[in-house]
């Protein structure tokens, strides 16, 4: 009886923060209330209390069930055993767009973390998450476009650093505004043949040098 009443528990705040996502990307964080969520939800005020201390902690647990896209590309870098830098580039690059455009709850929550909330008071620690995830995404940027440069032996067109902060930005702009666009594109198609183009464009050779492309993934 005690392990049904804990699942029950255990749904019962999973829908809230399911009915959170579909109410704070239709009205915004700051708009959206606490009876919204609860009628989304086909639950009570009271039972959000029950689970959350206010809409801030909902809205954070919302989160925190999400691995936000540069935060999954940083995971990938760690964890990538591909040898050859460039092809570890693409491979990630794709991983997380794949993630994006297939994931429903990374998309929807991506862009309500873009789009829908102001990062003011107690929301400031999002804006944080943020720019640690993207400090974070851009040093691997950097590491790996040193590494291929010195492997291929070639000069980068410009610094390692500026060359991730350039495709930082280039990925994140595409994700930006696909989401804007309601999915409008292919994000997994445009996204891979704009990399390959920026990677030849800083004088990088998309060549495997080192280790067949299959076992990098992508």
């Amino acid at each position: 009886m005690a392990r049904r009443t804990k699942e029950d528990a255990i749904a019962t705040r999973n829908g809230l923060i399911d009915a959170a996502e579909l109410v704070f990307r239709e009205k915004g964080v700051s708009r959206a209330s606490l009876s919204d969520i609860a009628q989304a939800a086909g639950a009570t005020r009271g039972a959000i209390y029950w689970h959350f201390k206010d809409k801030v902690d909902l809205f954070s647990a919302m989160m925190d069930r999400v691995t936000l896209p540069l935060e999954q590309g940083f995971a990938s870098f760690e964890d990538s055993t591909c040898a050859d830098p460039v092809q570890r580039l693409r491979a990630v690059m794709a991983l997380v767009l794949r993630s994006v455009a297939s994931d429903e709850h990374t998309r929807r929550v991506f862009e309500i973390a873009l789009y829908k909330v102001e990062y003011v008071n107690e929301l400031m620690g999002l804006r944080e998450r943020h720019v640690a995830a993207s400090e974070g995404f851009t040093q691997q940027l950097a590491r790996d476009f040193a590494l291929a440069a010195e492997s291929q032996g070639v000069v980068l067109s410009m610094s390692a650093m500026d060359t991730a902060i350039s495709l930082h930005a280039l990925f994140d702009g595409l994700i930006r505004n696909w989401i804007l666009n309601d999915g409008g594109f292919d994000l997994i198609g445009v996204g891979g043949a704009s990399t390959d183009a920026f990677l030849r464009g800083v004088g990088l050779s998309l060549a495997v040098t080192k280790v067949p492309a299959a076992s990098c993934g992508g």
